[in-house]
């Protein structure tokens, strides 16, 4: 379920907005839950960092959308913002609140169907991979993000992460499985490492965090690999 804002004073245009995304909706297949605003205060005290993406009007009765954008990325540096405007003029300065697209008024549905995926193209790779960790207290909820690593010793795991370590059974293979799409690597059979944190690589060891962790050398070949790939691609 993608969660939308529209921030839009002029009542006919946010609901003609609401209506194309529900139109886009229905004719791909997509759920979107669309939560309409009329003032920047409204909006920014709603908010807390539970839309994907923001349509925002330039001008608004009670402040400047771009000024309103500058905030909502102090609370969020992930939800898409889409202008609407008929000031083509503002697009540059988007670039500052990295704004991902500006709409021009009036918008046709023809021109919103041909961008909106892109839009959503967008969210789908900035979604982050989540896993559940059972253990006798019952579940936890970790994103890829918090992990340094995870090691696994006598079918025991134990999830080094920023705020604490977490310990649950379970299989290593099937953690890794349910991490992919994020940025692990095996150092060893043991260790299944966030390359996010990695700060220094020896022959023999990595440093993720403060902790060494050891590379044995049938997986070293693969870990360098996927070390310098994460790298290459500018994470």
């Amino acid at each position: 379920m993608i969660k939308i804002a529209i921030v839009e004073d002029d009542k006919t245009q946010s609901e003609l907005l609401s209506d194309y995304i529900k139109r886009y909706g229905k004719e791909n297949g997509c759920d979107f839950v669309i939560t309409c605003f009329d003032k920047a205060r409204q909006f920014t005290d709603a908010f807390d960092r539970n839309f994907d993406i923001a349509f925002l009007d330039i001008e608004l009765p009670d402040g400047n959308g771009m000024e309103l954008a500058e905030k909502l990325r102090e609370k969020d540096k992930k939800v898409i913002i889409i202008f609407v405007t008929n000031l083509a003029q503002y697009a540059v300065k988007g670039y500052k609140v990295r704004a991902f697209d500006f709409i021009v008024k009036p918008i046709s549905y023809y021109n919103f169907a041909l961008n909106f995926p892109n839009a959503l193209e967008c969210l789908e790779n900035n979604k982050e991979v989540e896993l559940w960790v059972k253990n006798n207290d019952g579940k936890r909820r970790l994103t890829a993000s918090q992990i340094l690593y995870v090691e696994v010793m006598a079918h025991y795991l134990t999830y080094h992460t920023k705020e604490g370590t977490f310990t649950a059974l379970g299989s290593i293979a099937s953690v890794a499985d349910e991490l992919k799409g994020a940025s692990f690597s095996f150092c060893n059979r043991c260790y299944l490492v966030n390359l996010k944190y990695v700060t220094q690589v020896t022959q023999t060891q990595v440093s993720v965090g403060d902790e060494w962790l050891q590379i044995s050398r049938r997986k070293r070949a693969d870990f360098l690999e996927d070390l310098n790939d994460y790298l290459a691609g500018g994470n």
